[in-house]
């Protein structure tokens, strides 16, 4: 491993504009202590490193086996995860976050020993108990895309959300007519 600048990272795919529009035409009530994620925070992450040395999350993501296409599939409504996070179900993006998993695992934060869930984060509630979630949840929602990229991402943590910066992206095998 080589030393270097160290940063919170996270391999992630990214919605198409299409799919962005349908997560924002979602009801998004204004309620004291939930706080709502924005379309540029709208993401699929696939591992979690943590804090890590760039350069040796760099050499891992270029050492993911991309495969076939994936094809995303959102929804098919609103759910949680507990009672602080809301989001949508993201499924088809198994077989790309176990090669991502894979090629990064002596990297960071140990992957959780869980089957892949993946999802879009729509809210978060600050404080436990401060809102509750499910009168939010089962809003229908759908939408599909081709992913055509996978992102190494840097999380620059704030009070008012996350901002992210892509540090490194691979372009995914294009989808052919049986794919």
């Amino acid at each position: 491993m080589t030393a270097g600048p160290a940063a919170r990272l996270f391999v992630a795919v990214w919605p198409p504009s299409e799919v962005a529009d349908a997560l924002a035409a979602l009801p998004r009530p204004v309620l004291p202590g939930l706080r709502w994620t924005t379309p540029d925070q709208w993401h699929v992450t696939l591992r979690f490193l943590g804090t890590v040395a760039v350069d040796d999350a760099v050499e891992a993501f270029r050492r993911i086996e991309l495969g076939r296409p994936a094809v995303a599939t959102l929804g098919p409504v609103v759910g949680r995860f507990g009672s602080r996070v809301l989001q949508v179900p993201v499924t088809g993006l198994e077989a790309l976050a176990a090669a991502t998993v894979g090629a990064t695992a002596a990297l960071g934060k140990a992957p959780a020993d869980r089957s892949f869930t993946g999802h879009l984060t729509l809210a978060r509630v600050r404080r436990p108990g401060a809102v509750d979630l499910r009168p939010l949840t089962g809003a229908p929602v759908s939408g599909r895309w081709v992913v055509g990229e996978l992102t190494l991402v840097r999380s620059h943590t704030a009070a008012a959300g996350a901002r992210y910066q892509v540090l490194a992206a691979r372009l995914l095998p294009p989808a052919t007519a049986g794919a």
